[in-house]
């Protein structure tokens, strides 16, 4: 038996799907990433209190994203050779850690500091969080990872809602309410890590295992390396996209519009819940029309909204928010997913460099697109990232659905 079938026999013949399990670490995914949420959310508290400027916003994001996704492909290479169930609750507790520094940080420095322990524990979280996810599928492996997916977008999408609700009334040190967030999600981890180790005794998660242990010696076929860069293209685009307007486009409703900080935070959370609702979407839709179609039409038929955007009335941005976010997020689990399957046995390392390199280049692009907002103007950046999108067109080199089983039947 190839390793390709190795790999899908436990998902596709196994027993049938842990709706329980996924919902479980579902919910752990939209605390973990509520907790990442609070840091972009604080830029307009700290920009204000501690006068930052948006190139030191963006070395914020920078630290953040950067530490999450450079450790995310060591992480689930680490683990495809060796799963690690008890990692998880213990990568949320670095983040408690971190959400507590963050709030009583008393200057840029400390606050560098706790971001880069949030995003340790993010970093530990995300490839042992996709495994779960894997391990809990059954036969439905692309409505599982979206289920998986739209609990980390969800929890993203609360940032706007915690500056409005949260930041805004109680200053900085609101931060550290979310320590009971990191609580609640070390205490659901601890469940999920107990059936995590019992499902890795099951002889079927033991031969995954092995042929993830394996996968490295067997040479990959022709094809997959330039499709893993074209994903990776993709994924680029969509992060530097994404990283713009969640961490900047505040900045410009206040500006262009005269909103105050609440109001503009709930533009965000509008672009931010449809994007959830996108990701939630894309698994089904991708298990009917097809993985590269749901990823093409994602990237191209965003263009139209993100570029015209920065140009509208506020009534018209927002409805073009919520169409755009939902548009471009329904490729989120699908690359996801797409990456797996280009890479079978590698679920960790896949999972690492796709989740994991969307937030790397969203930092990479937070401290660009900061610098680029200094230099050339806030308005001026928010108009160029609209075009990023249009990188999507490099989609249609994609290998189909039907050639990617062809690659690991032979």
């Amino acid at each position: 038996m190839n390793q390709a079938a190795l790999v899908q026999k436990p998902a596709e013949s196994g027993q049938a799907t842990t709706y329980k399990i996924l919902y479980i670490i579902a919910l752990c995914h939209l605390l973990n990433d509520s907790l990442q949420s609070v840091v972009p959310a604080m830029f307009p508290i700290i920009g204000k209190t501690l006068g930052l400027s948006f190139t030191q916003l963006g070395m914020i994001a920078f630290a953040l994203n950067m530490v999450s996704s450079v450790m995310q492909p060591a992480v689930g290479l680490m683990t495809d050779r060796k799963p690690m169930p008890y990692a998880l609750p213990a990568g949320l507790a670095c983040s408690m850690a971190g959400i507590l520094g963050l709030a009583f940080a008393p200057n840029f420095a400390l606050i560098i500091l706790s971001v880069i322990f949030i995003g340790i524990g993010s970093a530990i979280f995300h490839p042992e969080g996709s495994r779960v996810a894997y391990l809990a599928a059954g036969p439905r492996r692309g409505l599982a990872q979206s289920i998986y997916q739209v609990g980390g977008n969800s929890g993203q999408a609360l940032a706007p809602l915690i500056t409005a609700l949260i930041l805004v009334p109680f200053g900085q040190r609101g931060a550290a309410m979310f320590s009971a967030v990191a609580a609640i999600a070390v205490a659901l981890l601890m469940y999920i890590a107990r059936w995590y180790t019992e499902k890795l005794s099951a002889s079927r998660n033991a031969a995954v295992k092995q042929v993830g242990e394996n996968g490295a010696k067997k040479a990959l076929p022709n094809g997959i390396l330039p499709a893993l860069a074209l994903i990776l293209l993709l994924i680029f685009a969509r992060s530097w996209y994404i990283s713009g307007i969640t961490n900047f486009y505040a900045f410009f409703a206040i500006n262009e519009y005269s909103y105050s900080i609440k109001q503009s935070q709930f533009l965000l959370f509008a672009f931010l819940v449809s994007g959830a609702a996108g990701t939630f979407f894309g698994g089904p839709l991708a298990d009917r029309f097809g993985k590269k179609n749901v990823i093409t039409a994602s990237m191209l038929f965003s263009v139209p909204f993100s570029a015209i955007i920065p140009f509208l009335p506020s009534s018209a941005a927002l409805v073009c928010l919520i169409l755009n976010g939902f548009i471009l997020m329904t490729s989120f689990s699908v690359t996801v997913v797409y990456a797996q399957e280009l890479v079978p046995g590698k679920i960790g390392l896949m999972s690492g460099l796709t989740v994991g390199l969307a937030f790397g280049m969203g930092a990479i692009g937070s401290i660009g697109l900061g610098y680029i907002a200094d230099l050339a103007g806030l308005k001026e950046m928010i108009i160029g990232v609209g075009f990023l999108p249009l990188l999507g067109i490099s989609a249609l080199l994609l290998p189909s659905d039907r050639r990617l089983e062809q690659w690991h039947k032979a």
